[in-house]
């Protein structure tokens, strides 16, 4: 019984390979005319490096944007043809116009919406219409006003740890690591009322270890889960594949399993307790931790007075909590690493943007700390924003993402190309459910508009005029011209929060450590979200720089 279903399966697979291999190997599509490799060609070929190695990685991809442009038709795995696009009318009708019609799954359901719920991150239509509608309010910048506190606090704990750590000569500390800790705790204070840790070396909570483990485990250990759910979806429900897979003998993926569950349990609870403090009116309750201002308190009580057409429920509720501690930790902790990076490479732009938070803090003496920065203040230190727009800008910690449209669709282009048989192309008609990237990076460093130095870290470009070609582009990213936490509707809804976060840390740490290379290399590695380690093998998150107390 078990050959005959092993063979069943290997003869489906070998059906469904060849029909792909027939596909697009043997049928003609509007994209063939696009520029691009040949397929089988050894540019082709090249695209097949290491996709690990996010340096390898990034030079390919921004190697293919200029060499073919911001439309292009890129080779995939068994022929599959994938649309390359950095236009800016091209990504306006994909996160904008047509966003409707680019969700971000064609299948009812995916890894992310199976082990985190239905968040904000995962819902499509007027489901997420709804959540986002409710979230707004918690993520503008008078909320964020009011929590700047809230973020110094747990810094301050951040500062004093890495002081018990540096004494008086120069330490190797794993930034990484300690960049991840303080925005959990950030977001766990400020998101949730919840604190994580005390920054204690053997600190250890549940939810919070579960938190960290799941990116690194979902795209290292299981890698096709992704692949499996989104196709089982179409015939099973999430229940049933969860029951299924949990009889899967997989020490990761039962691993991967027990971390969802633990999400939703410690979510679940903590929604309790805060329900029950409201009910009860419990202002000592509310006031524990992040002082009744954190996300999910308000979040609670603007739930409640919503109408009931647009009231989240409990499991919508959950999934925003998992959702935003997930989407904000990695990408802002590596956001904050890699500044920090590139600060330890660049010493004078370090010691000038010391200059700038020194003065702003009021310190009066080499050993004068000063006073935390208001928030108004913080937010409008020129080179600090400088530093903060430019390094998204050249390093977004998502450097594109895909999209598949869910019906034939004309995509129109702002500037034309020209087609392999020399035509003009000014609109590209995509096949339904055609792999679309939307090259973040490329469209952060094209040359035609940021100039030929576009791929360098400079940013005294922000404190200049910016160039017109730029300005009448139109870029729909929601952030300083640039597609690095998205456009439109579904763009990043906590942008405002990292940014704060990003600047209340440098703040604090510039102001009292220097930091600098060791003599370990560096090396930036691709995932859901670009992370460092400190060896090219390694796939353990890791940034090791030297700190030396001021």
């Amino acid at each position: 019984m078990l050959l005959y279903t092993v063979g069943a399966v290997f003869c489906a697979l070998l059906a469904v390979v060849l029909w792909l291999l027939y596909r697009h190997y043997l049928t003609r599509s509007p994209l063939d005319n696009l520029p691009g490799p040949r397929p089988g060609s050894s540019a082709a070929a090249l695209g097949m490096i290491d996709m690990t190695d996010a340096e390898a990685a990034g030079k390919r991809m921004q190697d293919l944007a200029e060499t073919y442009g911001p439309a292009a038709v890129l080779p995939g795995i068994l022929g599959v043809r994938m649309l390359n696009l950095f236009d800016p009318k091209a990504l306006h009708s994909i996160f904008v116009k047509d966003i409707d019609y680019f969700p971000h799954d064609l299948n009812p359901s995916n890894d992310l919406r199976f082990l985190l719920g239905p968040g904000v991150l995962t819902t499509e239509g007027s489901q997420h219409r709804r959540q986002r509608k409710i979230l707004n309010p918690v993520f503008s910048a008078a909320h964020l006003r009011n929590m700047t506190h809230i973020f110094y606090d747990v810094t301050h704990k951040l500062r004093r740890a890495l002081e018990t750590r540096v004494k008086e000569s120069p330490e190797e500390v794993d930034v990484n690591g300690w960049m991840g800790r303080t925005t959990l705790e950030m977001l766990g204070q400020a998101g949730l009322g919840y604190s994580f840790e005390n920054f204690v070396e053997d600190s250890s909570d549940a939810f919070g270890e579960a938190i960290k483990m799941f990116f690194p485990l979902l795209t290292t250990r299981l890698p096709l889960l992704g692949v499996v759910i989104a196709l089982a979806s179409n015939y099973l429900s999430e229940s049933t594949m969860r029951s299924i897979l949990r009889r899967y003998p997989s020490a990761n993926l039962q691993r991967m399993l027990d971390i969802s569950d633990t999400m939703a349990r410690r979510s679940q609870e903590i929604i309790d307790e805060k329900k029950a403090a409201l009910d009860r009116g419990d202002e000592d309750a509310l006031q524990r931790v992040g002082e009744g201002k954190d996300i999910m308190s308000v979040l609670l009580k603007e739930n409640i007075n919503a109408s009931a057409t647009e009231r989240l429920t409990d499991e919508e509720l959950v999934a925003q909590m998992s959702t935003l501690i997930l989407a904000g930790m990695d990408t802002t902790s590596n956001a904050l690493s890699r500044i920090l990076h590139l600060l330890a490479l660049h010493p004078s732009v370090q010691e000038r943007l010391r200059a700038e938070i020194r003065e702003a803090r009021g310190c009066s003496g080499p050993h004068d700390e000063g006073s935390d920065i208001s928030y108004d203040e913080l937010v409008k230190l020129p080179y600090l924003d400088a530093i903060c727009r430019e390094t998204l800008r050249l390093y977004p910690p998502v450097p594109a993402l895909i999209r598949r449209p869910t019906k034939d669709i004309v995509i129109p282009l702002q500037w034309p190309v020209r087609g392999k048989d020399g035509s003009l192309i000014t609109e590209i008609p995509v096949p339904k459910g055609t792999f679309v990237i939307a090259a973040i990076r490329a469209s952060n460093c094209n040359k035609a508009l940021w100039g030929e130095d576009a791929m360098e870290w400079r940013p005294e470009r922000w404190l200049e005029p910016l160039p017109a070609e730029l300005e009448e582009a139109r870029i729909p990213g929601v952030y300083s011209h640039l597609m690095t936490f998205s456009g439109g509707g579904r763009s990043c809804i906590g942008f405002k929060f990292s940014q704060l976060e990003t600047k209340v840390v440098l703040s604090v740490l510039l102001s009292k450590f220097k930091f600098e290379l060791t003599d370990k290399p560096i090396v930036w590695k691709m995932s859901a979200v670009i992370y460092p380690t400190m060896d090219a093998k390694s796939t353990r998150p890791e940034m090791l720089l030297k700190l030396t107390r001021i």
